[in-house]
């Protein structure tokens, strides 16, 4: 079975969870974000063993949203002009990259269906996108709503909406994106770089039924054969 890691893992729980959630609000978009709604948890119910994940994977019909893979931290996008700025962001680091090659390399071997796959504009989110799928069409909605303030909950209206709408068999939508937009429509835990969250959509609403950090793929490989 998938092992979640979380914070209350450590030795000093308390201690990593305050560094955890820090570090994890500091990766994404940065700046006041609005909360999720309240009481809900992207936590899933009822964690599945890796070959229930690749089956289910294999079956498509979810949103498989992905936070960006890990990235530099000595940058920021402090001095960033435009989404495609890449020289003045905070971008993928070589071991993310890596991971992104490697998940994708998962993807083609677990025979994982994709479909349309969106990205953040962002430069770190792009280069996730085409590292794992092979193509990204910029969408800014996936990010966050620019006609709203970082407070305002209809933000992330636009991440919202993919949640909930239902998908075709054999077919999974790939979004790639930060880690505040989907704690704010999805709850807590924050997504780590790199890490999956596979979304069931349903008629107006959605579940998590689970999350796959870039550790977790080679078990799913060994129980996708």
């Amino acid at each position: 079975m998938l092992q979640r890691r979380t914070p209350g893992a450590c030795l000093a729980a308390a201690f990593c969870l305050l560094i955890h959630g820090a570090f994890a609000q500091s990766g994404s978009d940065l700046g006041a974000v609005p909360p999720p709604p309240p009481g809900r948890s992207s936590a899933p119910a009822r964690p599945l063993a890796a070959a229930g994940v690749v089956a289910e994977l294999r079956k498509g019909g979810y949103v498989l949203y992905f936070r960006h893979a890990a990235t530099d931290f000595s940058r920021n996008d402090a001095a960033s002009r435009s989404d495609d700025d890449c020289a003045n962001q905070r971008n993928l680091s070589q071991k993310g990259r890596a991971e992104a090659r490697a998940i994708g390399r998962a993807f083609a071997a677990l025979r994982i269906p994709v479909g349309e796959v969106l990205a953040s504009p962002m430069c770190r989110t792009m280069e996730t996108a085409r590292l794992v799928a092979g193509k990204a069409t910029p969408a800014p909605e996936v990010r966050g709503l620019a006609q709203f303030t970082r407070e305002d909950p209809r933000r992330y209206e636009g991440v919202r909406i993919r949640f909930v709408t239902p998908r075709a068999a054999g077919d999974n939508l790939i979004v790639a994106s930060h880690g505040n937009p989907f704690h704010g429509v999805a709850g807590p835990p924050y997504l780590a770089e790199g890490e999956l969250a596979v979304i069931r959509p349903t008629r107006g609403d959605f579940a998590v039924i689970a999350r796959v950090r870039p550790a977790d793929w080679q078990e799913l490989l060994v129980a996708g054969r």
